[in-house]
């Protein structure tokens, strides 16, 4: 069977065996896969450094048919995250958008309105200014709800919405304007958090557990 290659998103790596990695990597074309890696752990591999979380790869692959994991061949790095690594609050988000990707998106079910949405939140993160900790932060904050929003709404399960006026403003702006597009509010922790925790009470409940990225952002 000749190899497919999808543009995909790298989620997370368990190792495997003595020298492989299972991958989870959300695709474009076929939503979220896992696969195993072979020989990845060794040095001078086929996967080089895009099996870093969130990097945007074109991942090759064979898939068998019934097969839960697919054969991972190699991958092209495309995007990396690194840079947004060095600051551990954006690091934490990194986990967090990664966590709900994992625990809400279903696995071979094609999201291309998931994906866009990956790509968007992520080009807006590297936009932060390189100096000035707080606009970081709050581009962080802005991008931690904006992800929660549409997670929940494309995975349809909404919840009943009680919030102040405020958040109700917020979510509504967010359904129609591109995360880069959003009017400043001086966002930090505080802002929408109403919001926020009902949509991260939402997501867990679906996915019946708990979020392990959600006490770390909250001690922030």
């Amino acid at each position: 069977m000749p190899a497919r290659v999808s543009e995909s998103f790298v989620l997370r790596t368990y190792p495997f065996r003595e020298a492989d990695l299972v991958v989870s990597f959300f695709s474009r074309d076929l939503g979220k896969l896992r696969g195993i890696a072979r020989r990845a752990r060794r040095p001078k591999s086929a996967f080089g450094s895009g099996l870093e979380r969130l990097s945007r790869v074109r991942m090759a692959y064979f898939q068998r048919e019934n097969a839960e994991l697919v054969n991972l061949s190699s991958c092209e790095l495309i995007e990396s995250q690194f840079a947004l690594q060095s600051d551990y609050a954006v690091s934490m988000a990194l986990d967090y958008i990664t966590e709900v990707t994992e625990q809400l998106m279903p696995l071979h079910e094609p999201n291309e309105r998931y994906f866009r949405l990956l790509a968007s939140v992520l080009a807006y993160l590297r936009e932060a200014p390189e100096t000035g900790e707080s606009d970081r932060h709050a581009r962080m904050w802005t991008a931690i709800t904006y992800v929660s929003i549409w997670a929940v709404r494309l995975a349809g399960v909404w919840p009943d919405f009680r919030v102040s006026h405020e958040s109700v403003e917020i979510a509504e702006e967010m359904f129609v304007t591109p995360i880069g597009e959003l009017k400043p509010r001086g966002w930090t922790k505080t802002t929408a958090s109403d919001l926020r925790r009902l949509l991260i009470r939402t997501m867990e409940q679906h996915a019946e557990r708990r979020f392990m990225t959600v006490p770390l952002l909250e001690a922030l």
